[in-house]
This record gives C-alpha cells, structure tokens and sequence, in this order.
C-alpha cells in the first residue's frame, strides 16, 4: 500500500494523479490545498468504492496551480485526456453532434470528429451542435441529399449510384454540375449556420417548386416537394438545439449505495426540449459540483442552472461556465414555485427510474418472469402458543404501502409451529384476496429457510393462487426458491438484496409490535 507518510505533499493549489502498478492513470483530482486533500485518502475510513481505489494507488503525481480555478481547468482537460477509471466519465459526451463541410476541391459533408483534448480533426468548417445524436448519420444523408453533395471519399472518374438515385448532380463527369456545386455548398452552410436561412431557402424551394409543375416539370417539382420534406425534419433539429436566452437547465440527483443517478430537464423558451440520465460513483471528488463542470465542457451552457442541492464548489463554476459560455450564467436551487415544481418532477422521475432499474435487477437475481413490483412479506412472531401471531408487509415500487400491512391471530395451530403458522396466514391471506378480486403481489417473500417455503409454496396451491415465491433465511441472508436445491446468494451491497431484507424487516417489526400489544392486553386482565 502506499505510504503517503514518507512523501513530500505540496501545500499548494493544484491537480493530483493517482497511478496504480503499471503506472496507468487511475484517478485525477484537484484540490485548494493538495496536501490536505490527499492525505486524507490514507488518514480516515472510506466507502467500499474509495477504499479500492486506495488499495490500487502505487504513485501520486502534481501539477501545481496559482488558483483553484485554474485545477478546475486542468482536471477536467487532463479527465478528458486519460479517462481514468475512477473518474466520472458522461458516457453520452457525443450527443450533441458537429457537422463538417470539409476542405476540398468538391467539399463533402460529415460528423465532425473530436479528438480527447475536445479539438475538430481535419480541415473543414465545423456548424452546430445538433441534437438527436443517435440520428446523426440520417441528418447527415438529409443534407447531402438536399443540397446534392457527393458522399464519395475520393472523387470518381464516372458517375456512381447515388447520381442515379438523384442524389448527386455528378461534378465528377459533368461540367454544368461542376459549375452549380459552389452554389449548393453554398446553401449548404447557409442553412447549417442559420436555422433562419433554412426558413428562408425552403421558401425560396416552395416557388421553384410552383413554377415547375406550372410547367409541366414533374420530375423537378416532386425532387423539390422530397427536398422540402427533409428540411422540414432538419429544421425542427435545429430549432431544438438553439439556445435561446432566458433558458434554463435543471439537475436532480439521487446518491444510494454510492452510486449518484443525475437527470436533467432542458428548458427552451419555457418547454421541456430534452432530458438525460447519468451515473456516476462518488468516489473521491466524484461530486456533483464536478458533474456539473464535465457536463459543460461539451454541452451548451444556458443562462441558469437550477439544482436539487447547491455544490461546495458553486462560486468557481459560476466563475469558470461564465467565462466558457461568454455570458453571466447563474447557479441556484429552486426559489420560484415554478422550479421547485420542476425539480419536484425531476426527484420523481428518478425515483421512478431506480425502482424500475431495482425491479429489472430483482427479477434477474430471482429469475422471475416479471419485475415485481408489488411484495407482500410474511413472518410469525411467536412468544409460546398464547402469543403466536403472523403478520405480512407490503412493498410497492421499493417504499411501503401500509394499507396493504395485516396482521393475524394464529387459529389452528397449537404450539411452536412455525411451518404450519406461514401455511395458515398465506391461505388466509390468498384465499381471501382471491375471493374479492384484489390485485396479487408480483412475489411472495416468507422470513425464513426452505422448510416456511415449502409450507407457504402448499398454502398457495391450496388457495388455487399461483405466484412467485421466495424465502429470506436470517442467519446468512441467503434468498430460497421453489425447485431449486441451492440457495441463491445475493451480494450483500446489492439493491436487491436490500429490497428484501426491508421487506422481511418491515413484517418482522408489525408482527413484534401486535405481539406486545396482545401480550400487553392480557397481563393488564
């Protein structure tokens, strides 16, 4: 491990980079006071996450800065540079796309392409950025059809396919498409740096159009209606990218397990116009402050931002996303009914998001057919015979729903009987939801081993239900299904694991409180 003790740390603003073994950067950080900050990686207990990051740590490398600002720049250019490992990397930094009209004789357009330090390669004018990243290459194939420019990387000696299809005038053979390709280049890039000039160009197309089938053009006229389809759906993308003033951006986060969900919302104009996901380990300076930075640096920066929690860092990025942006750019939490509305909306979408993620993760673990989204827990509190009751929880969507607890006085079992006390709560409890047609929970969970499965697994047969089933042994949190010999072992830091032993938790605790009350009740008699 190493020994931070024996190593000179400088007290200095500046940049930290961790190398493991094989001296491939692991982590970058930045810090007001570099010794201060690394040392306590190795002077204090961690997370799970940070401790194996520690454990990794073989070297420790600075770069001193004059300001924090300044660490600021060089950790998020150096991250982007080195990608380690432990660093947050936005897993979506291409969804914002560049175009390119590149430099040549009969220029062509393509994706511009970025190399790790953010700059465009090769020569060309570079216009956007345009939204919808996923659909780049059919925004891509709109234009060149649009404006007829040749996709051939080099140019032929004879027209291709793609002239037959009308996709191309052919300036590789013919002198007048030579002579019109400056002019359609030309449009091109007008439309490319203008949505405007797209409104005005697709005008202009509308009366060529009327004045070809005046004339009998069909062909012409129904090249240009094609033409005006496709910039129609351009300008739509366009308009979604713009970035108007007076727009805002919003940021919800969620930390569990260490692991930090962030959902944004886009405002344009007062309209939701886009929204992402994002994950991220809290490790170290893995925070949201720094989130927000990394976001930026290849995001367009609108006029506000609103968080769900303001970042110890808030002051610096108004500082540095101000100057990025070259305008005054605000960083606030909600203070208008309006946005705490929208971070309201956000906090629920990313709770609704986990619980899908939780229910997607549980049916994997349990090899279910369904995400349950609906538990239904059962557990026997039994203080002698006198005092046997059972009782059974109700989980929907991971968060409690009381109005499905019950609680049972045990009737036809007499003595310690744990497996014939889960069989009559679970025949009570299905048969009577069968009778009155109430929703069935997606999983049955029982608090114990294979023996209170089998006996509520025959209760349900017995009461004409069939759902899944599951039990939750104590001793080493082992999970228990129907017609598999071995127990399943859920990782102890998983979700899911978690989800059940809430479940099994929340009946233990309903059934020892209607334990106390009737053993309460009798000895006041």
């Amino acid at each position: 491990m190493y020994d931070i003790d024996t190593k000179n740390v400088p007290q200095h603003p500046g940049i930290y980079i961790m190398k493991d073994d094989s001296d491939t950067i692991i982590y970058i950080g930045k810090a007001k006071d570099l010794k201060r900050r690394v040392r306590s990686y190795f002077n204090r207990t961690h997370d799970y996450k940070t401790a194996r990051l520690v454990e990794k740590i073989h070297a420790i490398e600075y770069i001193l800065t004059d300001t924090e600002s300044e660490a600021y720049l060089l950790e998020s250019g150096m991250i982007k540079r080195h990608r380690p490992k432990f660093n947050i990397e936005l897993k979506d930094q291409e969804r914002y796309t560049y175009l390119k009209v590149t430099d040549e004789k009969y220029p062509r357009l393509v994706v511009a392409r970025r190399s790790r330090t953010g700059h465009f390669l090769g020569r060309g004018d570079v216009y956007g950025p345009f939204v919808y990243g996923s659909s780049k290459l059919l925004t891509v194939g709109t234009l060149r059809k649009s404006f007829k420019i040749r996709t051939c990387k080099k140019l032929p000696k004879k027209v291709c396919l793609e002239y037959h299809l009308g996709n191309c005038e052919g300036p590789c053979e013919f002198a007048d498409a030579q002579n019109q390709y400056d002019i359609h280049v030309k449009n091109l890039k007008s439309v490319l740096k203008n949505p405007n000039q797209s409104e005005a160009f697709t005008n202009k197309l509308r009366d060529e159009m009327v004045k070809a089938a005046d004339m009998r053009q069909f062909e012409r006229a129904r090249e240009i209606r094609d033409t005006l389809r496709r910039l129609g759906n351009l300008q739509y993308e366009q308009k979604m990218a713009t970035i108007s003033k007076k727009n805002e951006e919003f940021f919800g986060i969620h930390i569990r397990n260490m692991t930090a969900t962030v959902m944004n919302f886009r405002l344009v104009s007062g309209v939701i116009r886009d929204s992402d996901r994002f994950t991220f380990e809290t490790i170290g300076d893995n925070n949201l402050g720094n989130f927000i930075f990394q976001y930026y640096s290849t995001h367009p920066i609108p006029d506000c931002v609103v968080l769900s929690e303001m970042p110890s860092e808030r002051d610096i990025l108004v500082k540095l996303l101000s100057r990025q942006a070259g305008h005054s750019v605000d960083i606030t939490t909600p203070n208008t009914p309006m946005r705490e509305n929208m971070i309201k909306l956000l906090l629920k979408n990313i709770d609704a998001t986990l619980s899908a993620d939780l229910h997607a993760e549980l049916q994997q673990a349990l090899n279910l057919t369904s995400p349950p989204s609906i538990i239904e827990c059962f557990d026997i509190s039994n203080h002698g015979a006198e005092f046997a009751v059972g009782a059974t929880s109700c989980l929907v969507d991971g968060k409690p729903e009381k109005s499905r607890y019950r609680r049972f006085r045990i009737k036809t079992v007499s003595g310690r009987d744990d497996y014939a006390m889960i069989h009559e709560i679970v025949l009570r409890r299905y048969s009577r939801l069968k009778r009155e047609g109430v929703r069935m929970p997606d999983l049955v969970l029982i608090d114990g081993g294979r023996g209170q499965l089998s006996s509520a697994v025959a209760a349900l047969q017995e009461a004409g239900v069939e759902l899944p089933c599951a039990s939750l042994a104590k001793e080493n949190e082992e999970v228990y299904v129907p017609h598999t010999p071995e127990p399943i072992i859920i990782p102890s830091n998983s979700t899911s694991l978690h989800i059940l032993q809430y479940a099994r938790d929340e009946a233990h605790r309903f059934g020892v409180a209607y334990n106390n009350t009737i053993r309460k009740i009798k000895l006041e008699k």
